[in-house]
């Protein structure tokens, strides 16, 4: 067997061991909600229910906890995702100290713990009368969120063509019809994807959450708080049907990016 044969099988074996190391926790975890123990836990077996669907569906704090989640995710959505386009477009259009000032700035929160970027922004708007909750959260949150939308928008400017701006001011087109006809199109793949990155990114976040949630509990927390109380296979429930809605999404996004794919090389033929 030739080494490139070798290496071949070497990395089909690293990619099965690697899945098999990811999807093994979902899996065990999904048939512990089938497992009718009081522990989130397939061994002993004691024998197949479907009793904690039905304790998640009564389990009215981990709906709320749930729908905080989903507000300060939408909420950081929403807010990062401005504000990261519009540092990607200055960082790709300027140069010299400015440049380097706001990339400086967009990625100091990157490196600093979320604990303290927590503690940090409760104690300044706590200054300002603004105590804990929903608000605070989102805005703890965008302080980080936004540069990772920034790197995404930034990496997708880097292959644009400059040459259709200059082309299109030549014509009389004014800037705004240039981004909004020529930019924002080019940047729409990055921009739904940076949208998807910072939703998800706040619907886990801990560690900044646990410091700003105030009364206004999130998913995340809600979860850790049962973890020392008493965690059930409710949590696991949850996660089956988290984890079969994302399933799904990809499934049916998949089909339609193929049935585009399949409709633009018919006309292209044509």
């Amino acid at each position: 067997m030739s080494s490139q044969s070798l290496l071949k099988w070497g990395i089909r074996a690293y990619l099965t061991l690697f899945f098999i190391y990811l999807f093994i926790p979902l899996i065990i975890m999904s048939t512990a909600t089938f497992n009718d123990s009081r522990f989130p836990t397939i061994m002993p077996w004691k024998g197949f229910t479907l009793k904690w669907f039905d304790a998640l569906w009564q389990d009215e704090g981990m709906w709320q906890a749930l729908g905080n989640s989903v507000w300060v995710a939408a909420g950081v959505m929403i807010v990062a995702l401005p504000i990261g386009v519009a540092c990607a477009l200055f960082l790709s259009t300027v140069e010299g100290k400015g440049k380097t000032f706001v990339y400086s700035l967009m990625m100091s929160p990157l490196l600093t713990p979320g604990v303290i970027i927590g503690i940090s922004t409760l104690i300044f708007w706590k200054g300002l009368d603004v105590t804990g909750g929903i608000f605070l959260t989102v805005i703890a949150q965008t302080t980080f969120i936004a540069a990772y939308i920034m790197l995404m928008v930034l990496a997708r400017l880097q292959r644009f063509d400059r040459t259709l701006e200059q082309a299109a001011l030549s014509l009389g087109a004014s800037h705004w019809q240039i981004f909004r006809r020529i930019m924002l199109p080019y940047l729409k793949p990055a921009i739904i994807s940076a949208a998807v990155i910072a939703f998800l990114q706040s619907f886990e976040n801990y560690n900044t959450t646990l410091f700003v949630k105030g009364y206004d509990t999130t998913l995340t927390v809600y979860i850790a708080s049962k973890v020392r109380t008493g965690l059930t296979p409710a949590v696991n429930a949850l996660g089956l049907v988290m984890i079969s809605i994302t399933v799904l999404l990809a499934i049916a996004y998949e089909v339609k990016r193929r049935r585009e794919e399949a409709a633009n090389g018919v006309n292209h033929d044509a």
